[in-house]
């Protein structure tokens, strides 16, 4: 194939992708991630989009921690950690982390992404075996692929199928079994079965990891996660999340962790070893973030009270929703299109949300992902919840599409 050929098949790619309605859009904001949004001339916006679960994206203290690391420390490290990326608060936002998650050690990168790019090729190898969820996040899929250890696959939160799957890496010799789920499934808003989950690594003697990344600052006590949640932090071995998201809302990932663990990590995790350490300003704020979020019950109250209020609020309008127990709330439409001209429809009454397609949702299961925030008021929730309804009545949309 020569160039002209290449380029030619890129553009019969994108104008496909356009066809279908699959052509995501970035909206330019001009203000902090809140409860609303602004747009530059376009105006202001209701927010439901962003994973900024307790609000701290712009929160004053946040922002504050945040410049007195700059200020001290610089803009960026310009190196990786083992050459001389490292501060003593590099080692204490790592030491926060684990203190709050209630393991021995962590280990930080530059997103979660990476975290899950590291974690699987140091610490198993071609005669282990790596058991994981059906629905993981794209970023587990792909560390799984980088690891030589034998793969299977179970249907989400579905333990029969677990046990099978367990029961045919046993019965091929495998070594150490990990079993791998996220915590919390993006796209569906719903929790893992975390608690069978741990049982059936019990019956096998697997290791267990979670992706916690929708639920670190916001589920379970003091919002230490789905471990906690169900009972079972003693019980899972690894954690990885993000400090993206109800942390603060800016980036970095982690890995929590026996101290072998994450010491291997450190000398053998690619990601790690490869990239620039995390900037002052990431790591001032984010441990101001943990902070804020161990004593943070009321703000987890007031998002976990936005979650019920919309949930109940939408089903009473007849709309299909997935999910239970998150402020993940998912809005089912279907069909691509449909979803494209609601959440366009949506942004002109003045609420920002954004349509879901393949392929990050499989084909024919389109939806707009909400996503609640203690930084929301009910009057704008309120606000949102009308602007659904007529948006639908707009377009013609059956509220019940599935």
């Amino acid at each position: 194939m020569n160039r002209t050929a290449f380029y030619n098949r890129l553009d019969e790619t994108l104008s496909g992708i356009r066809a279908d309605g699959l052509w995501k859009h970035e909206h330019e904001i001009d203000s902090p991630q809140s409860g609303e949004i602004s747009l530059g001339e376009a105006g202001t916006r209701i927010n439901l989009c962003a994973n900024n679960y307790l609000g701290l994206a712009d929160d004053p203290e946040v922002i504050a921690a945040a410049k007195d690391s700059m200020d001290r420390l610089g803009h960026g490290m310009a190196s990786v950690r083992f050459i001389c990326g490292t501060t003593d608060e590099h080692r204490l936002l790592e030491r926060d982390i684990a203190s709050y998650l209630g393991t021995d050690a962590a280990i930080t990168f530059a997103a979660c992404f990476d975290a899950n790019g590291a974690v699987f090729e140091p610490l198993l190898g071609a005669d282990d075996a790596i058991v994981s969820d059906s629905l993981n996040h794209a970023s587990i899929i792909d560390g799984v692929r980088l690891s030589k250890a034998r793969r299977y696959r179970f249907a989400t939160r579905d333990m029969d199928d677990l046990r099978t799957q367990l029961q045919a890496a046993r019965a091929e010799g495998s070594g150490a079994i990990l079993i791998v789920t996220d915590g919390v499934f993006s796209m569906d808003g719903y929790l893992a079965d975390l608690a069978p989950i741990c049982e059936l690594a019990d019956d096998f003697d697997a290791l267990v990891m979670v992706d916690d990344c929708h639920a670190t600052g916001l589920i379970g006590r003091d919002g230490r996660g789905t471990p906690s949640h169900f009972g079972v932090t003693d019980r899972v071995d690894i954690v990885t999340s993000t400090l993206g998201k109800a942390l603060g809302g800016a980036m970095g990932g982690f890995v929590a962790a026996r101290q072998p663990v994450v010491d291997l990590l450190r000398q053998r995790g690619r990601p790690y070893l490869f990239s620039n350490a995390l900037s002052p300003a990431h790591v001032g704020g984010a441990r101001e973030a943990i902070r804020i979020a161990r004593t943070s019950d009321e703000r987890r109250t007031r998002l976990m009270g936005h979650a019920a209020r919309f949930r109940t609020a939408m089903n009473d309008a007849g709309f299909t929703l997935t999910g239970a127990d998150h402020p993940i709330i998912p809005v089912m439409f279907g069909d691509a299109k449909i979803a494209v001209a609601m959440a366009d429809r949506l942004m002109e009454m003045g609420v920002y949300v954004t349509p879901f397609s393949y392929p990050v949702v499989p084909h024919g299961q389109a939806r707009i992902r909400t996503q609640m925030s203690a930084a929301l008021t009910d009057a704008q929730l309120d606000t949102a919840i009308g602007a659904f309804v007529q948006a639908a009545d707009d377009l013609g949309v059956d509220r019940s599409a599935r």
